[in-house]
């Protein structure tokens, strides 16, 4: 049978509210110190995995140019042999159309060197391209995993000397959430991500919401002040809390 959460006056709600809104400002200040650098880290593994990626794809092409230069070579060679062999048959002709056909026949088959070596030349050259554009991608991918390995010793080394701090405050939220009924966690949650800053509730300061700093109702300060009932700004939609109810004099809690 699942426990029942234990009802909290409205005095006890902000306060836990409050209590945990300042544990979790406390995480989001740990992940500012990280910044950037995870989506930077991961930014450049997708980098150099576009650069590994881009190699395969040149050698390949080269490959294929590799085979293309081989496949002329065969066919210049084939010429080469049959120029031999009909400049030999010249020799033996019985007549002059046997000698014209021969000699149409060596012209063709220089043709055929010809176009064979015009084909390697052009697949060589292919060849050569696809390496330099290879060295420069490895020289890229060489630099980005520096950046890389120089990002991540940066983020490592933030993480760990936050990593039990974080954890701790992890687990005293989650403690501090299983305090709280279900819908005005929601809707803090909902507050908080809504928010630039992360404040879900945030204290009276100088007779203003301590969140975007509009001045609140003299009325509508006296009802916050009853702990009555969860009030909200109406400009901006944090729950507000009376400073004093968590030991705020009003001038302290613009830096709580």
């Amino acid at each position: 049978m699942a426990t029942q959460k234990k009802e909290l006056t409205v005095e006890e709600k902000l306060k836990a509210l409050y209590d945990l809104q300042q544990k979790l400002s406390e995480i989001d200040a740990i992940k500012t110190l990280r910044g950037e650098l995870p989506q930077e880290v991961q930014d450049l593994e997708d980098e150099i995995a576009g650069l590994h990626t881009r190699v395969t794809k040149f050698e390949d092409e080269i490959a294929v140019q590799k085979d293309e230069i081989a496949r002329n070579r065969d066919i210049k060679l084939k010429a080469e042999d049959l120029i031999a062999k009909y400049t030999a048959d010249q020799d033996n002709v019985r007549n002059n159309r046997e000698y014209d056909y021969l000699t149409k026949e060596i012209e063709y088959q220089n043709l055929n060197i010809e176009l064979a070596e015009k084909k390697m030349n052009e697949a060589s050259r292919k060849a050569e391209v696809l390496n330099a554009e290879i060295q420069k991608a490895k020289d890229l991918a060489t630099d980005r995993q520096q950046a890389l390995e120089e990002k991540k010793s940066e983020l490592n080394e933030i993480v760990s000397e936050n990593k039990q701090k974080e954890e701790t405050l992890r687990e005293k939220a989650k403690k501090q959430e299983n305090k709280i009924e279900e819908r005005l966690l929601t809707a803090f949650k909902r507050i908080r991500k809504n928010t630039r800053n992360g404040l879900g509730i945030v204290a009276v300061q100088r007779n203003a919401c301590g969140g975007c700093f509009n001045r609140i109702p003299a009325q509508r300060q006296m009802e916050i002040k009853m702990h009555k009932k969860v009030i909200v700004c109406e400009y901006c939609g944090r729950i507000l809390i009376d400073p004093e109810l968590v030991g705020l004099a009003p001038e302290e809690a613009k830096n709580k």
